[in-house]
This record gives structure tokens, C-alpha cells and sequence, in this order.
């Protein structure tokens, strides 16, 4: 019996990554979107042998191509049953004061309107069929509003869990599910956009992406009938906001 088919926003780096990773070597048939063609091209020929992994450029913010994403995947894979969310952005000028407004609209764009499309285009079918799971990595900048995260970075983030939240409750009377997952801080590319450089030290001692990995994997080993509305992951000497 087939595993459900399983769609990652942001597959080819950081946490998205590691994520399709851990779920192809579990057995789920995976397909990874993301906006840079090389990355998805690497990743697929990283992932486990034997593992069922397909990738396509996809900018989540564009609707258009949004649909034209899960339509690829639902032709490719099958519909797709399980959706996670973990296409995102930040800068470094994070204030009010530094921040462009144009990079306010991108971050928007992207973190909160891309996470909307995603969801917009999955949930007809995992209604009809009255089952499905949807991962939203939010992160601790989105449950709590903090200067390390900045101003369009945690608002944006504040939607996408605001989102998950009241299309959790719509849904679940139809057997779908909505996790928010809130890391704190992972060691992903985007600690490249922090306003001052991180140490390799410090690196070392937060986060890993496959930590978030396994945390989302195992969302999708309970039963249906087990709901985890949200969840907050953290290195453990981070303080809890």
C-alpha cells in the first residue's frame, strides 16, 4: 500500500530539506518546490536511494503558479494528502527604521500569502476525500513578537499562524488537520540574513534541521483521529518568549 503523497514548500534547503529527506526515507512519495532550479536538482540527487522524489521550481506567492504546481504533482504522484509548509524569507534589515517597504510587501508575499495559496489549492481535494494533513513551520517569531525575528518576518509569520489556526478549526469536522510548528532557532541558510554574522559556535549549539525533521515526520505517524494543533521546538538554551 502506497504511503500518502506528500508536497513540500521550500524542499531544497534548510528545513524543507531535510524534511523531504527524512519523509523519503520513510517511504512517502515526495514532491519538493522551491525557487531555485539547481537547488531542486541537488536535492533530488541526494535523497536516499530508491526514494520516490520529484521537484519543480515554484515561487508560492504567484497563485498561477501555485495551481500549476499541485496540478504537476497531482499527475505526477497522485493528489497529494499531506502538505508542508516551509517556503519562507527574511532580511537583514529587520527594524522598522532599516526595513524597505518593498521588502515588507516580499515577506508578506511570500511567508503569509504564499502559505494561503498553498492551502487554497490542497484543501478541495482533502475535502472530497475527507482526510489530509497540513504542517505549517511558522516559527517562535510568529507566537511571539521579538526584534531577533523583526517586523515583517514575525508579522508575517503571525499570519501564517493565524491561518493554520481558523482553517484548522473550518476543517476539522472534515477530518483534515492543521499542525503549527514554531522552531526557535535553526541552523538553516537563513541565519545568513541575521543583521550580524553567526558564529560556527553557536551553529553548533541550536538547532539542526533534521531535529525539526523528525518532529514533523512524526506528525504524520498518528492516527487520524490524534489532532497536535501546535508545537513549539527550541534549543534548550533559548529562552521561551
Amino acid at each position: 500500500m502506497q504511503k500518502p503523497v506528500v508536497a513540500i514548500t521550500g524542499g531544497a534547503s534548510g528545513i524543507g530539506l531535510a524534511t523531504a529527506r527524512a519523509y523519503a526515507t520513510a517511504g512517502f512519495p515526495v514532491a519538493i518546490g522551491g525557487r531555485r532550479e539547481d537547488a531542486i536538482a541537488q536535492a533530488i540527487a541526494d535523497m536516499p536511494p530508491n526514494s520516490k522524489v520529484i521537484g519543480r521550481s515554484l515561487d508560492v506567492s504567484n497563485r498561477d503558479q501555485v495551481n500549476q504546481f499541485f496540478e504537476w504533482v497531482r499527475a505526477e504522484l497522485g493528489s497529494v494528502e499531506i502538505l508542508i509548509q516551509a517556503a519562507g524569507i527574511n532580511f537583514k534589515n529587520r527594524s522598522m527604521l532599516a526595513m524597505a517597504p518593498e521588502q515588507w510587501d516580499e515577506a508578506i508575499a511570500i511567508n503569509a500569502t504564499g502559505a494561503y495559496n498553498c492551502m487554497h489549492a490542497v484543501l478541495p481535494a482533502m475535502r472530497a476525500r475527507r482526510d489530509g494533513l497540513i504542517i505549517n513551520i511558522s516559527s517562535i517569531a510568529g507566537k511571539r513578537a521579538i526584534a531577533l525575528g523583526g517586523i515583517a518576518y514575525s508579522a508575517s509569520k503571525f499570519a501564517m499562524t493565524a491561518l493554520g489556526t481558523c482553517v484548522s478549526n473550518e476543517v476539522a469536522s472534515e477530518g483534515i488537520r492543521v499542525t503549527n510548528v514554531y522552531p526557535g532557532e535553526v541552523n538553516t541558510p537563513l541565519l545568513e540574513q541575521r543583521p550580524t554574522a553567526v558564529s560556527d559556535e553557536h551553529r553548533l549549539s541550536i538547532l539542526q534541521p533534521d531535529d525539526i525533521a523528525a518532529v514533523i515526520l512524526s506528525l504524520a505517524e498518528f492516527p487520524g483521529r490524534v489532532h497536535i494543533p501546535e508545537i513549539v521546538v527550541k534549543p534548550i538554551q533559548q529562552n521561551w518568549y
